[in-house]
């Protein structure tokens, strides 16, 4: 439940026409992207552009013929660079979880992020589990009167693999007014209970929170109804206490809405519409979005939700809010609204899940731009600060519902990341998040700003100064609509927003290293990505080998894309990255490469690396699967070793070949795996090394 209150591997494939290029370099000064989006782009018409491309997309990435992509966002920046999201189906069932992004320019594919590492879908698709059962297991996890049920099969991707489920969709209302649409997903074929998601996201007129303010309305002297046709149609309704249906729009003889009390029922439309219209301005006139979705479509506001109820919500389409304690205190004001409608825009983009580091993600998301939008709007009434919800009194004693910086001050919120955040409510998990965004934006140690007083520490004990809040915003905004995906964690999060900040700012610029040291201050661990130069190694002692353990991801190394990982279904031999070939269990070849110059003046030369083979072949005979080790001089490319499924080895073993031959030329070292239809081979190569003597 969604409420207010208390990725991926690297894909590069060639086929089908699109073509494919590779570059894994880091950014540097002179090496940036535009903050803003393209001018004049039209999402809805590059969304159709690009769904036209799908059969060619998931043939180039390799998507078996039971897959196919359904694109959900497109992202272009100025260069012409696109990121391109979509959700996948698996004969003709949703992959729930195997949404994916793939970065590219005119046709050529340059990066792909898989959620959860998922870069292939095969399940039966033949359920052991029968739907009722299912809806039984459903209606008992949600804890809350049923008003109906239905379920059918999707494919669920766990964090070890996709399988077969049910999807069960439970409304009703909980006992506290809100309403749930509830997807439980059970496992078809042994009953277990994988996860859930809720649908509903909680969380000149005289306003209660903001005083007088000016606001878009339409009509003519006589009938004026809340509708603000400059910002795509955003109207504003009466539920009247009701509990479901669109409410009643407010209308208004003179144009001059509510008195600047509850009394007046159209004190609280005018706080919801006021934030409403900030929040869009916000999104244009900062990130170039236009409007939530990003199609110059407006959404409605519903106000007088329900009872005396404590709470507001975004359902998918629409924001909702209640009168609050005693029906006097209206969950209207700025960074509320603002806040409801960046659920929205997270639904829209990253479609981060409400479990796990992802909900902690979501939930946080719109603390930051709820906090954005208040400080967009420079309301004397309602000046910006890092507390969230400081005017609405939910807590009846007047505090703030949340601290950014200190989210413990709440009683419930974590101010550092652990690994065993995810395990908590999305509104505590979210704090490591809202600490993040504080002292990114203004650093560590006590200071007042607009009258409040903050003293944020960080985890890690380091003090240093924030770049500010307009750079941390803007750095958020690219990585959640560029890098995460529906199951992204904190880690993920810290890797989008150093790459974004590389991408926007110079991988030596004072706002990457200060994103950087934010992330070091809720404790989230270093990754590939860094600041300050880039994430490069130099080869190692004698090695002349660049990246030879992998730890700077696919930097240096060239070809498809994914082997290259820190995915845990195989293990590194040290550290936590390897080149991970094949595994796939169908028809595929990978191959991964580096050029390197071997010097005329060596004696000898030698290439070493360790190796790791498993595999479900169970023939002692034959060798289906294979992984080349091959040098590439000029024209002419030698098999220097072959390995098979029949050398299966479940712990590292060192090889090392003889490359004196190659002394005084520039060659490709590549390592090429190849699967044929049935059972999967791994070959996980580490630690690799070239020397000369």
């Amino acid at each position: 439940m969604k409420r207010l209150t208390s990725a991926g591997a690297v894909a590069i494939v060639a086929a089908a026409g699109l073509a494919t290029t590779f570059t894994a370099s880091t950014a540097g000064a002179a090496d940036r992207s535009v903050p803003l989006p393209a001018s004049g782009f039209n999402q809805p018409a590059a969304v159709k552009a690009e769904q036209a491309l799908t059969a060619r997309t998931a043939t180039a990435l390799g998507l078996g013929s039971g897959e196919q992509l359904q694109v959900r966002d497109v992202v272009k920046d100025p260069d012409g660079t696109e990121y391109v999201r979509y959700d996948r189906t698996y004969n003709g069932l949703k992959v729930v979880g195997g949404d994916l992004i793939v970065k590219r320019k005119g046709e050529s594919i340059g990066q792909v992020t898989y959620n959860r590492g998922a870069k292939a879908v095969e399940v039966s698709t033949k359920p052991t589990l029968s739907q009722s059962a299912a809806l039984t297991k459903g209606a008992q996890a949600s804890k809350f009167k049923a008003d109906s049920s239905k379920g059918q099969l999707v494919v669920f991707v766990t964090p070890a693999k996709p399988v077969l489920a049910y999807d069960v969709v439970t409304t009703g209302v909980k006992a506290d007014q809100t309403p749930s649409v509830l997807h439980t997903y059970v496992d078809a074929n042994s009953g277990k209970v994988l996860a859930q998601n809720d649908e509903i996201k909680e969380g000149t007129g005289n306003s209660m929170y903001a005083g007088k303010v000016t606001i878009g309305t339409s009509g003519s002297s006589g009938n004026f109804s809340l509708t603000d046709p400059t910002r795509g149609g955003n109207y504003t309704t009466d539920l009247k206490g009701a509990t479901s249906g669109n409410g009643t729009t407010f209308t208004d003889a003179d144009d001059t809405w509510g008195n600047g009390a509850a009394s007046d029922r159209a004190t609280a439309a005018v706080d919801a519409h006021y934030g409403a219209q900030l929040t869009w301005d916000y999104y244009k006139n900062v990130h170039s979005r236009n409007g939530i979705f990003n199609n110059g479509q407006g959404a409605r506001s519903r106000v007088h939700y329900g009872n005396a109820y404590v709470n507001a919500f975004w359902d998918g389409t629409q924001m909702t809010y209640g009168d609050g304690i005693s029906n006097t205190h209206p969950l209207t004001a700025i960074d509320v609204a603002g806040h409801e409608m960046s659920h929205g825009v997270t639904e829209a983009t990253a479609n981060l899940n409400y479990s796990g580091d992802a909900g902690g993600l979501n939930e946080a998301t719109s603390d930051i731009f709820g906090t954005m939008v208040e400080w967009y709007a420079n309301n004397a009434s309602d000046p910006g600060d890092y507390l969230i919800g400081e005017k609405i009194n939910i807590n009846g004693d007047g505090t703030p519902l949340r601290y950014m910086d200190k989210p413990s001050k709440d009683g419930a919120s974590k101010d550092c990341w652990t690994t065993s955040t995810g395990g908590l409510d999305p509104h505590y998990s979210s704090g490591p998040l809202n600490h993040w965004f504080y002292l990114a934006s203004e650093g560590t140690g006590s200071k007042t700003i607009n009258g409040v007083t903050y003293n944020s520490t960080a985890c890690n004990g380091t003090t240093f100064a924030g770049v500010g809040r307009d750079v941390a915003a803007k750095v958020w905004y690219r990585t959640l609509t560029t890098k995460l995906s529906s199951g992204s964690t904190y880690k993920d999060a810290r890797e989008g927003a150093i790459n974004s900040a590389k991408e926007l700012y110079g991988a030596d610029s004072a706002q990457c290293k200060g994103i950087e040291a934010a992330f070091g201050g809720i404790s989230v661990p270093a990754g590939s990505a860094a600041c300050g130069g880039g994430t490069t190694p130099p080869p190692t002692g004698d090695n002349l080998l660049k990246n030879p353990g992998f730890e700077s991801g696919a930097v240096d190394w060239t070809g498809t894309a994914g082997p290259v990982t820190d995915n845990t279904g195989r293990p590194a031999r040290t550290g936590t990255w390897k080149l991970w070939l094949q595994g796939n269990g169908r028809a595929t070849t990978e191959s991964v490469g580096q050029s390197v110059a071997i010097p005329a003046s060596a004696t000898a030369a030698s290439l070493s690396f360790w190796i790791r083979i498993d595999t479900a072949e169970t023939t002692t005979t034959t060798a289906y699967d294979t992984a080349k080790v091959q040098v590439v001089d000029g024209t002419t490319t030698s098999t220097l070793a072959t390995y098979s499924n029949l050398n299966k080895n479940t712990s590292y073993v060192q090889k090392t070949l003889n490359l004196t031959a190659y002394k005084g030329k520039t060659v490709t070292i590549k390592f090429v795996g190849q699967e044929d239809s049935s059972a999967q081979t791994s070959f996980v190569v580490d630690d690799t090394s070239l020397t000369v003597s």
